[in-house]
């Protein structure tokens, strides 16, 4: 296990360099930065000096070489726009979608399990259906469109909830609905597959035959060997929440790394756009990494090597 996890990190590190580097490239060839945040009117003479002091005249691969080791060292530069740290900028964004992204992955988990759990209990009902048409309704509807509608039904209709921001448990619940609605969808069909697969299982039909209550069969064995899947899918529904945060918190006006990394690219703002993807990344790795774990932790026939 030891030796697994030291070849995870030297993944991780050799994913991050990956990242840095496709990132690097790709920002320069969107044009020339300075021009995003002086005044139309600047004399070239001035427009000049600006780029020599910030390095934007150096050769690419020295600017490059120069990038990579400071970002060893933790030092992405400071914000062409907002003159901070960008590391800073980006640290002070990553509670706000930390709390965002943690709230949706409790939500879907909370209410997909069961649903599914349900669904394949009551296989044929009514309720099997209504569960259905939620997880379709769910996976086909845009987050962005289904933010709009909340906002517009329980903020300017009913005026039960702020339109957006942070600082409260009321400018949570639209945001986190939202991001999590696609998530609930997907646990509560997979629940439903693997929850149907397991109660066919002949060690399903052995523990009732041995007179265990219903109960027990379902939550403490046939779930716990269902679990796998969802384990499996939780790491994924993490990195797919991190990106949907993205559009989640532009349409809530979130003062999050989705929001920051929209804003930094629209100003063409290199480090902190930088230093965004670097840590979504190293976010997501992470995760993965964790899941893993999870998955051997479940299931002790599985070995990671």
């Amino acid at each position: 296990m030891t030796a697994y996890i030291i070849r995870r990190l030297i993944h991780i590190a050799i994913v991050i360099f990956l990242v840095l580097t496709v990132v690097f490239f790709l920002t320069r060839l969107t044009g020339d930065p300075v021009l995003f945040f002086v005044p139309m009117d600047t004399a070239p003479a001035d427009l000049e000096e600006i780029r020599e002091r910030m390095g934007f005249n150096d050769p690419l691969y020295v600017q490059y070489v120069r990038f990579m080791a400071d970002s060893l060292q933790g030092d992405f530069g400071e914000s062409l726009r907002q003159h901070d740290s960008a590391v800073e900028l980006v640290i002070n964004r990553i509670p706000a979608t930390l709390e965002l992204g943690i709230s949706a992955l409790v939500l879907s988990i909370v209410i997909g399990v069961p649903l599914g759990i349900y669904s394949a209990i009551h296989r044929g009902s009514i309720g099997d259906k209504v569960s259905t048409l939620i997880a379709v309704l769910g996976l086909s509807v845009p987050a962005f469109w289904m933010g709009l509608l909340l906002i517009l039904l329980f903020s300017v209709y009913l005026g039960w909830l702020p339109t957006g921001g942070r600082g409260s448990l009321a400018q949570l619940i639209m945001p986190a609905v939202t991001l999590a609605a696609f998530s609930i969808a997907r646990y509560a069909r997979l629940a439903r597959s693997t929850m149907l697969d397991v109660l066919g299982q002949d060690y399903v039909r052995t523990g009732r035959a041995k007179g265990l209550s219903e109960n027990r069969v379902i939550w403490l064995h046939a779930l716990k060997n269902a679990s796998i899947p969802l384990i499996t899918i939780t790491g994924l529904q993490a990195g797919h929440l991190l990106g949907g945060a993205v559009v989640v918190e532009q349409v809530f006006s979130r003062p999050g790394l989705g929001r920051l990394l929209v804003q930094s690219l629209l100003n063409r703002d290199f480090p902190v756009v930088m230093a965004t993807i670097v840590f979504v990344a190293l976010i997501y790795t992470m995760l993965s990494l964790l899941t893993d774990l999870a998955y051997a932790w479940a299931n002790p026939e599985v070995r990671l090597q």
